[in-house]
């Protein structure tokens, strides 16, 4: 009997410390960049345990434009990017679970998936496509969903 009624006092105690239901609340975080927040959208949306990103162009966000370099220069400018944003929310690209490529041109499929590999070792699930145009004539954007 004794042990019955230890493990129910382990199991109430494991539901009221070790269990925490998740949180509903949505937050819709202005940017870090003091330059984008006027912007109609958020970088990030937070909901239950997870980040929601915007897309990032491979942009420096101190001179507001492209980076230079093509696709190659403009990736790594991107992933950084998400880099940046989720570090600002308490997270790091090895939590990222989802990623939204678009390319300008599937022709650079390949450049872009060989620095993508260098940043996303863990391999998050992934969707990739091309679009006829993206927002500053961009080469690529990138938005991704990563836990907290």
């Amino acid at each position: 009997m004794k042990l019955k009624s230890a493990i129910a006092v382990i199991f109430l105690v494991f539901l009221a410390f070790g269990c925490k239901k998740p949180s509903n609340e949505v937050i819709f975080h202005k940017s870090h960049e003091t330059k984008k927040q006027d912007a109609p959208f958020s970088d990030a949306v937070e909901s239950n345990g997870f980040l929601f990103l915007s897309g990032q162009l491979g942009m420096d966000h101190g001179t507001r434009t492209l980076v230079e370099g093509g696709i190659e220069a403009e990736t790594r400018q991107c992933i950084e990017n998400i880099k940046a944003v989720l570090e600002h929310h308490q997270s790091s690209l090895d939590k990222v679970v989802k990623c939204t490529v678009v390319l300008k041109s599937m022709d650079d499929f390949a450049v872009f998936n060989k620095i993508y590999k260098e940043y996303f070792p863990n391999k998050p699930a992934r969707t990739t496509f091309a679009a006829s145009g993206l927002a500053l004539n961009a080469n690529i954007e990138i938005d991704v969903i990563a836990s907290k």
